[in-house]
């Protein structure tokens, strides 16, 4: 009787780390977000995670399609305009992953303010850490300008870091690092902004031109990184921009866990 208890037991507990392991794996692999026109083309978000469930990378892929139908302005720069802006949702069952909420991916045809450093056609990536809702409830910065200069302290942005002067609508207060070469008389190609709003940091943003998406580049770039995160989660440490068959894909990867503070 006793040997038979204890094969039952050695039988069930092998089927439970059968059945732990199939979950386990389970939580691997890429998970793709509903497509989203963009003009005569398509973009969509996707997110990998390794058998653990951890995020190894965050992607917005955009098709051939999209990048040759876009418009292209005038030059001269322009302002931040949301005619050329979609939401790319996360797939369901990654949305809560990481910190980031859903992706913004807004394009420029003029470029934006200031004109002179931005004025080229570009796309803005925004990985929001905020409700869209709250998002979309942003007013212009002439009609109350108070939460855009409530700043986060300093240690929850990376150093070098500095506002852009005024708001934009719908999204917040746009920082960029003041070493960037783009502010050194070098032509605007590819550059990383953190966005705040009402006290805190409200999302990532790769900033890249239609020109150098276009030469289809193999490029990898470090995240610059603050002291502090206000939510605990999975933060990106680099980015990626590289063509593969007729898409090209900008993907936020080397994550690592951050506690907040």
């Amino acid at each position: 009787m006793n040997r038979i208890y204890m094969l039952a037991l050695v039988s069930l507990s092998l089927l439970s780390s059968c059945d732990k392991d199939d979950d386990h794996g389970n939580h691997s692999g890429e998970y793709k977000g509903p497509e989203v026109m963009v003009h005569d083309g398509k973009a969509w978000s996707s997110v990998t995670l390794d058998e653990d469930g951890v995020p190894t990378a965050m992607t917005i892929s955009i098709d051939d399609a999209a990048l040759n139908s876009v418009p292209i302005g005038t030059g001269g720069g322009g302002t931040h305009q949301h005619d050329n802006s979609v939401i790319l949702p996360f797939h369901d069952d990654v949305k809560s992953v990481t910190p980031f909420k859903y992706i913004g991916l807004d394009y420029n045809p003029d470029g934006h303010e200031p004109a002179a450093v931005y004025g080229l056609p570009h796309f803005d990536f925004h990985y929001y850490l905020m409700d869209n809702a709250e998002r979309l409830a942003i007013p212009a910065y002439e009609v109350d300008s108070s939460k855009f200069k409530a700043f986060p302290a300093p240690d929850y942005l990376p150093a070098n870091y500095a506002p852009i002067p005024g708001g934009v609508p719908q999204m917040g207060t746009h920082w960029i690092d003041v070493t960037s070469p783009e502010l050194a008389g070098q032509t605007f190609t590819q550059t990383f902004i953190y966005g705040t709003y009402n006290n805190n940091v409200t999302f990532y943003e790769p900033m890249i031109t239609l020109a150098y998406l276009k030469t289809e580049p193999v490029f990898t770039r470090s995240i610059p990184q603050p002291a502090k995160v206000k939510e605990s989660g999975y933060y990106p440490t680099e980015m990626e921009v590289h063509k593969h068959l007729e898409q090209t894909d900008i993907t936020l990867t080397s994550f690592i866990y951050r506690e907040a503070k």
